[in-house]
């Protein structure tokens, strides 16, 4: 009896079950990935810094609470990677990560000293149940919900502790365009250990992925706030409309092409 006779046999709910594991829900790592994730670290913070301005701090965290868990739902509802949901999700965690950050500096007095360690502490006690429960943190392997729902909690803490970082490194005398340098020379570090054979794939994938907050953050910062404040001056409006333009257009591509599709 051959194999694919024996498939056809089995119960529907057996074969939905298999179809459910198997169906990757995250992007493959190309260098439009990470093109895309600056881009939507950048805009995160612009985006947030705006609506807070224009709506209120209150009403811009609620809203973007709401739209957090919306996009989260309808990543989770899919059954496979879908480029313009997928993304969307990491908008609203970005905006909603920096949201997380700017409440406990703005709104609890909280130093940037210290918010930084405990999200570092939040994502290694993600990264230690993760890998608790699954052997691994390998994103190839997020094909259960319950791998899914621990990358998403890496994936907001990351965010939050990116954007602690980076505005701690902003205010401690680097300022923005020196912490963009500075991230810019820290991202290359796991890549070149990597490549020299020092740091795993994973370790060296997670360790790239939480510095490129920081580093698009700056960037985007750099070129929103005043000349006054060591920026170029371009405005927030501006910088947010021109990084999700840019972000709109990279997935579109993407969505058409699949270059990040298995």
């Amino acid at each position: 009896m051959s194999t694919e006779h024996v498939l056809d046999h089995r119960p529907d709910g057996h074969i939905r079950a298999r179809v459910r594991e198997s169906a990757s829900k995250v992007p493959e790592v190309t260098v439009y990935f990470w093109i895309v994730k600056v881009l939507t670290t950048g805009m995160g913070e612009t985006a947030s810094d705006l609506l807070a301005r224009v709506l209120g701090p209150i009403p811009a965290v609620g809203l973007g609470g709401l739209a957090f868990v919306a996009a989260l739902v309808l990543q989770f509802a899919v059954r496979r990677y879908v480029a313009w949901i997928y993304w969307t999700a990491i908008v609203m965690v970005s905006v909603f990560g920096t949201m997380a950050a700017d409440v406990l500096h703005v709104g609890l007095g909280v130093p940037y000293t210290l918010s930084t360690p405990l999200f570092l502490v939040a994502l290694a006690a993600v990264f230690a149940l993760w890998y608790a429960g699954e052997r691994t943190l390998s994103i190839h392997t997020v094909r259960t919900r319950r791998r899914e729902s621990f990358y998403w909690a890496a994936v907001l803490a990351t965010f939050a502790l990116g954007t602690a970082a980076g505005d701690l490194t902003a205010t401690i005398g680097l300022g923005y365009l020196g912490s963009v340098v500075l991230f810019a020379v820290a991202i290359a570090v796991p890549a070149l250990a990597h490549r020299g054979g020092l740091l795993g794939a994973v370790t060296a994938f997670w360790a790239a992925y939480v510095i490129t907050r920081p580093l698009g953050a700056s960037l985007a910062d750099w070129m929103a706030v005043p000349t006054g404040r060591g920026g170029l001056g371009w405005g927030l409006a501006p910088v947010t409309l021109s990084w999700t333009v840019a972000i709109v257009a990279f997935v579109a591509f993407l969505a058409v092409s699949r270059r990040d599709s298995r």
